[in-house]
């Protein structure tokens, strides 16, 4: 079993708030190697460093229920007709560090759908409501002046 420390999460834009430990037992994976593409001459064409690792969500009992429904969810363009999770790294020119970036991304991916979703505090509760009611006021003020300018518009017969 490998236990991968998450250190730099695989969406950038939204980093993990902890750090997190996810176990990932290297024996449900299928891994694959295969060329690189790119530049780097004869020994791009010659090793095969490229890793592919994949493993079937839906059958991973190791991931919890829930967590396997948001993997799927969010990860719609990794998961294969097949429904497997496909991860690839080209990064370096070894097999063991594409290898092992290719663990890292399936922990980031699985501790980002472990996240649960924070609880709003009194305060966003307090700001939420206090939002709606301005937004619902001015839309009553626009609702007036309409309802003015068609009134101005009638004419009286009497």
């Amino acid at each position: 079993m490998v236990i991968c420390q998450l250190v730099e999460p695989l969406n950038k834009l939204r980093p993990l708030h902890h750090e997190t430990q996810v176990h990932i037992p290297v024996e449900r994976l299928t891994v694959s190697y295969s060329r690189s593409s790119g530049p780097g001459g004869q020994h791009v064409n010659k090793v095969s460093t490229k890793a592919e690792v994949r493993f079937h969500v839906q059958t991973a009992e190791w991931i919890p229920e829930d967590v396997r429904k948001k993997i799927l969810e969010k990860n719609k363009t990794r998961i294969t007709k097949a429904g497997e999770l496909l991860v690839t790294s080209e990064l370096s020119r070894s097999q063991q560090r594409n290898l092992s970036d290719c663990i890292q991304k399936i922990s980031a991916i699985i501790a980002e759908a472990s996240e649960k979703p924070h609880e709003p505090t009194a305060e966003d509760i307090a700001l939420r409501a206090a939002r709606l009611e301005k937004r619902n006021k001015e839309r009553l003020r626009k609702k007036k002046i309409h309802s003015a300018t068609k009134q101005n518009r009638r004419v009286d017969f009497d």
